[in-house]
């Protein structure tokens, strides 16, 4: 199971940082609105997850299953935040696309976990 973790912590890693790198061109006038929240949640996913992990021990086992709920629920807000911003022209089709296909991967692992 640590692989598994490891492999999934390797990829919301990915995904925080391919978030950050493409709303680095995103327009000025949203670095305190779309930008800020982006990127809070897609480090958000990685956080909580982190935070979770490390609770994991002993009977806290409902504790990490929050987290691992709050990091899924951060990733379902990124999914919607990269839509709009793509919507509106500040993120194109293909990298939509790619960070699109990390959090599906990114949350079918989770959803593995929860469950």
């Amino acid at each position: 199971m640590d692989t598994y973790c490891n492999k999934l912590k390797l990829k919301m890693d990915e995904y925080a940082h391919s978030v950050y790198r493409v709303t680095k061109i995103f327009p000025k006038e949203e670095l305190f609105g779309i930008t800020s929240q982006l990127r809070r949640a897609s480090v958000s996913v990685i956080l909580n997850y982190v935070e979770g992990y490390a609770k994991r021990k002993g009977n806290n086992c409902k504790v990490y299953k929050n987290f691992l709920e709050i990091s899924y629920g951060s990733l379902k807000e990124t999914k919607y935040l990269l839509h709009f911003s793509m919507v509106e022209g500040y993120l194109d089709k293909k990298e939509y696309a790619i960070l699109i296909k990390l959090s599906d991967e990114i949350g079918a692992m989770l959803y593995k976990l929860i469950r």
